[in-house]
Order: C-alpha cells, then sequence, then structure tokens
C-alpha cells in the first residue's frame, strides 16, 4: 500500500513538498485509505481564520492492500475442506496485531504543517502587516484510525472466505458457501474487470494524450475511484455533486464540466451525454459486466438452482456490491481562507469539491438489474458443465 501511495504521489509532484513532508503525506494516504481518520486544519493568525476538511478514499491503495493481505490469509488455509473456526480466529488475530502495530506507526507518522503563500499584490502585503500567515496541517486521529482500521481488515478477511473456492469454512457454514460463494466471487470479478478496462484506457490515455504523469497519479491513487463511478452511472444511477474553485478533480473533462456550477448539479447519464455522447458507452458496457458477472455466479453454483433463484442471488449481491461502491466513492474536501470575516482572501485559494449518491434510487436499480441479469444468467448457464458432476445418458448430472 505504501509503495502504491508514495508511486501515485511521487506522480502527483508530492516529492516536492517542502518540509520533509513526503514521507507523512504518503503515511496520511495508507491511513485515509483504509478509513482511517485524518484531520485537516488550518490557522492564519489571530485576525484571520482557516478551515479545511478532507474525506475521500485513495481505493487504488485500497485495493491493493486488500488483494495482498486477502492472499496472505487464504495461503496457509488453501487445499482444506473445513476449518476450525478456532483456527480461523488465531490467523485472524495474528494478522490483526501486526495491522495495530503497523496502524500505530502510520499514525504517527501522518502528521505535518504547510505554510501556504498569499501570492503578490495586496492580499500578501496586508497578510504580512497583520501576520495573517496562512498554514494548514493534517494530523491523524489514532484511537478512531485503529477503530475503523481494525473494521477495514475484518471487512477484508471475510470477504476473502466469501470468494475463495479453496478457503475452507466452519463446519456451521459450509451449507451456506453455494448460495453466498458463487455470488460473492461474481461480484469481485465484476469490480476487478472495471479496475482492469480503466487501467488499460488510462495507460492508453497516457501514452497517446500526454499528460503522463497526471494520469499516472490518478490511476495509482484513485481508478476504482473512476470506474466503479462509471459502473453505477451505467447502471443508470443518479450522483449529486459541485466542484468549486481552483481545486477540481482529476476526471475526464465532461464529468468537471457538469459538477462545475454555481450550485450542486445532478450527475448520471443524460446529463453527461449532453456534454459528452460517447458516455451512452457505460450503459452497454455495464449491461455486459453484469449479464457476465451473473453468468459466472450461476455457472459456479449448483445445477440444481433454478432461474429465479439466480435472480434472487444476484439481486442481493449486487445491490450489495452497489452500496459499498456508494459508500466508498463519496468525496468531500473543502478549503477556505479569510481576514476580518473576508472570505477568498487569497485570490483562488478557497474550493469546494464534493461528491455523493442518490442512493436508493441506485439500490432500486441495482435490484432491477441483478433480477433480469440472474435470470438470464442462469438460462445461459443451464448447459455449462459444473465441476464435480458426471456425464450420465449425455446429460450432466450432480
Amino acid at each position: 500500500m505504501a509503495v502504491v501511495a508514495a508511486l501515485g504521489l511521487w506522480a502527483a509532484g508530492a516529492a516536492d513538498l517542502p518540509g520533509g513532508a513526503f514521507p507523512s503525506v504518503v503515511a496520511a494516504v495508507v491511513v485515509m485509505a483504509v478509513g482511517g481518520s485524518v484531520g485537516l486544519s488550518g490557522d492564519a493568525g489571530s485576525l484571520a481564520g482557516a478551515d479545511a476538511g478532507l474525506s475521500v478514499l485513495p481505493l487504488s491503495v485500497t485495493l491493493a492492500g486488500a488483494l495482498v493481505i486477502a492472499a496472505g490469509f487464504l495461503r496457509p488455509l488453501r487445499h482444506r475442506a473445513v476449518a476450525d473456526t478456532k483456527e480461523l480466529a488465531g490467523w485472524a488475530a495474528r494478522f490483526a496485531v501486526l495491522w495495530v502495530l503497523l496502524l500505530i506507526g502510520l499514525g504517527l507518522l501522518a502528521r505535518h504543517r504547510f505554510t501556504i503563500g498569499l501570492g503578490d499584490g495586496a492580499a500578501a502585503d496586508i497578510g504580512d502587516l497583520l501576520g495573517a500567515t496562512p498554514k494548514v496541517g493534517f494530523e491523524t486521529d489514532v484511537p478512531l484510525t485503529l477503530l475503523f482500521g481494525l473494521l477495514w481488515l475484518a471487512g477484508v478477511l471475510a470477504v476473502a472466505l466469501l470468494v475463495s473456492r479453496a478457503a475452507p469454512l466452519p463446519a456451521r457454514l459450509v451449507r451456506f458457501q453455494e448460495s453466498v460463494r458463487p455470488a460473492a466471487h461474481a461480484m469481485v470479478v465484476l469490480l476487478l474487470a472495471y479496475v482492469a478496462l480503466g487501467l488499460v484506457i488510462g495507460l492508453i490515455v497516457a501514452a497517446t494524450k500526454g499528460h503522463v504523469a497526471e494520469t499516472l497519479a490518478v490511476l495509482l491513487l484513485g481508478l476504482p475511484n473512476l470506474v466503479w463511478l462509471a459502473f453505477t452511472i451505467g447502471l443508470g444511477a443518479s450522483w449529486e455533486g459541485r466542484v468549486d474553485g481552483p481545486f477540481g478533480l482529476p476526471v475526464p473533462r465532461a464529468l468537471d464540466d457538469v459538477l462545475r456550477t454555481p450550485d450542486d448539479s445532478t450527475l448520471n447519464l443524460r446529463t453527461l451525454a449532453e456534454h459528452d455522447g460517447r458516455v451512452w458507452w457505460l450503459l452497454v458496457v455495464a449491461a455486459v459486466m453484469v449479464l457476465g458477472a451473473a453468468f459466472l455466479m450461476a455457472a459456479r453454483s449448483p445445477a440444481r438452482m433454478r432461474p429465479w433463484q439466480h435472480a434472487v442471488h444476484m439481486a442481493v449481491a449486487l445491490t450489495l456490491t452497489v452500496l459499498a461502491v456508494c459508500l466508498l466513492a463519496r468525496v468531500f474536501a473543502h478549503y477556505g481562507l479569510s481576514l476580518l470575516g473576508i472570505g477568498d482572501l487569497g485570490g483562488g485559494l478557497s474550493g469546494l469539491v464534493k461528491l455523493r449518491p442518490q442512493l436508493w434510487t441506485a439500490l432500486i436499480l441495482a435490484v432491477a438489474w441483478g433480477l433480469v441479469t440472474g435470470f438470464i444468467g442462469g438460462l445461459l448457464a443451464r448447459r455449462v458443465h459444473r465441476r464435480g458432476e458426471v456425464e450420465r445418458e449425455g446429460r450432466p448430472q450432480p
């Protein structure tokens, strides 16, 4: 996680931050990636005020850590049918102890303060006269980071057990694996397929359109943020948000155009298509990807399951997946600086970026997509030969 964060920040130019801040910023990004709490603070002297806040998950770093931790957790458990609950708890406890030590170290490292220049002109002169030198810093709330970091670790380990067919389950849970594991595996494959597609597109853009460093920074820090947002929009979901001031999102221009308005804007297929008609391809990609995931789920399920059962399983799994994306891909960042109650002291230093989903609409659409694609996937998978079946009189039998 630290390597991915460091490379992404280096590509974004953070290596040039003053005061040797780069290691602290890397640690802060890793802390945020696991749901930790990094608070921003501002100070501009007795006659000036500064305020800042940041709530965003760098999901490229999150995904890298989740994949590595899941692989390490599953490796000693592979090739076994059943595992004792105490054994699984023991392995989880080992990971938790190491994880707590790592989070404490990162939390202590992730703190720094920066001085922000006011530029030239009257604003700088007034600031120097009144001693209003704006400073902004960040610091980790270590106890809160430990709480959310352990919850993140527990979620990663649980998903790893659900997804992997080779991972053993306690005897009491074995009866649930036929309905849960195929759906969980299909959803993880769906999300990773979007990331892989986005990676290919990003590398092509970097090679043909220039801006290589900026593109690599987006890929290494926030690729899932963009492609999973595109996934929900392709399903028909809507998001609300706004970009104000000099700060913005490293996103395609059509998305930035929709969000850069005085008031909150709605982000969906229709509003994006007003700026770029190619956005409708998101609907096509979503249909192909979700139907492929439904087919994969049905093909990995027992042959005795009916299409309507596949539809229900797919609806539940897709709804939970969309819920997770909506919660993880939210963005909120703001910075404000004022002098004697007059805002925007630095001539453009204040800014706001926010993006949030219309949650209930997205979940209802996920249920509908899941029911339809699950039923079709179940029909398409009827002729697929399942593992563990034998041929008898030309027909697969369990």
